[in-house]
């Protein structure tokens, strides 16, 4: 039990990295400007966006890969930017609140069309949660499995559509509610359309996902363990005594 103690802590650290690397630091250091020293949000922003942003060139330059959630991080980041100048109107300051919304929900449907969902780096390390079988297990059913990479899709495609809907329905609030009325039912949409997705998108694909993986590491540790069997008897074998 000891020896594979090492090596499942590196695949923790190897699956959750990244995660927090891309997204919880660039949040953390938005509110930390933000609220912890008192920053401007146009200031906030800025600095939080410098994370992403080297991010997304070392990816590019070094690594020859496109860093999907870095950039879509990044990309918010500059959305949230530009709605920071508009002012004016109780509506359009309420219709910009779902602003950020629409653009991850953009990004997300874009990087399926592009055939790289980009959800799929949020959701992977909930699944294989650092072990080292499952991580083999996700590798041949990412490679191999049209039904795998298909639920792959559709738990993006759920919460590309989701917060997009969820922009709709802020933005048709704020023009045709009262807008005491949509100060605290904004945030009672989001609540809503958070566990839509999380509901929706589990029963769609991370569940079935899930049971696929479970299946496939379970499958490769029977097809290894009759040959260490195998091998074990042969060794213990007597040798046969010669015949005279």
């Amino acid at each position: 039990m000891t020896t594979n103690t090492v090596p499942q802590r590196q695949s923790k650290k190897n699956t959750f990295a990244p995660l927090i690397m891309d997204v919880a630091v660039p949040v953390g250091s938005y509110y930390l400007f933000k609220d912890g020293l008192g920053t401007s949000t146009l200031m906030a922003l800025g600095l939080s966006s410098v994370v992403s942003a080297v991010r997304v060139a070392w990816s590019i330059v070094r690594e020859r890969k496109f860093n999907p959630f870095a950039s879509l991080i990044l990309f918010v980041n500059v959305v949230g930017l530009a709605l920071s100048f508009v002012s004016g109107d109780p509506r359009l300051m309420l219709a910009k609140d779902s602003g950020v919304s629409s653009a991850i929900g953009i990004g997300i449907l874009v990087s399926v069309v592009l055939g790289k969902p980009m959800m799929t780096a949020g959701m992977k390390p909930w699944l294989v949660k650092g072990d080292a079988e499952k991580e083999a297990a996700w590798e041949r059913l990412q490679n191999g499995s049209p039904a795998f990479r298909r639920a792959e899709r559709v738990f993006s495609v759920v919460w590309g559509v989701v917060l997009l809907g969820e922009c709709v329905v802020r933005i048709v609030g704020a023009y045709t509610l009262p807008v005491d009325t949509m100060v605290w039912l904004g945030t009672v949409i989001f609540i809503v359309a958070m566990a839509l997705g999380f509901l929706v998108s589990g029963a769609l694909a991370a569940g079935p996902m899930a049971g696929m993986l479970a299946a496939e590491a379970k499958a490769d540790t029977r097809t290894f363990a009759p040959e260490a069997a195998a091998g074990e008897t042969r060794v213990a074998a007597p040798a046969p005594a010669l015949a005279r």
